[in-house]
């Protein structure tokens, strides 16, 4: 596998996004995240957004972090929001989205941010464990879904 750097708006980052948004619909019944999100967001020093390309350069996983500080939605200043993070279902069980939770962690860290934090849902139960076995634990609720009950949040010091 080759991660990569890419922008939010390169083909195979919304191809990716397609997909994950597909996949929220199912399991919430819904038209998939409503968190507004724009390119800018995941442009270096204040993001990356980051693709893992198999040997046939076939994007099979994504993630990205934005950075955050105090605001209205529950975020603290030096938040690295996770978001997007996505493996395409025929590549799931091989540590992709660990390995690309580690770059993301290791960025954010580097362009100064002290706190990584991400927002999932009670029907993602693969997600919940892939943070807890990776030193995340819950914290107060931010963002769009922190009104929602199925909403769980989820910190992680840099």
């Amino acid at each position: 596998m080759h991660i990569r750097r890419v922008s939010f708006d390169h083909p195979d980052a919304v191809k990716l996004n397609d997909q994950v948004q597909a996949e929220y619909a199912v399991r919430y019944g819904d038209d998939g995240d409503a968190t507004v999100m724009a390119a800018s967001d995941f442009e270096p020093p204040n993001g990356i957004y980051l693709i893992a390309y198999d040997e046939l350069g076939t994007p099979v996983a994504s993630g990205g972090w934005r950075a955050q500080d105090a605001n209205d939605e529950g975020n603290l200043d030096g938040d690295a929001e996770v978001k997007r993070m996505y493996v395409i279902e025929q590549m799931r069980g091989r540590g992709l989205a660990r390995r690309i939770l580690a770059a993301l962690e290791e960025d954010a860290r580097a362009a100064g941010r002290i706190r990584m934090v991400l927002e999932t849902g009670l029907k993602q139960p693969e997600a919940i464990a892939l943070y807890t076995s990776s030193g995340y634990e819950p914290c107060a609720k931010f963002g769009y879904y922190r009104h929602y009950e199925s909403s769980r949040c989820f910190a992680k010091s840099l």
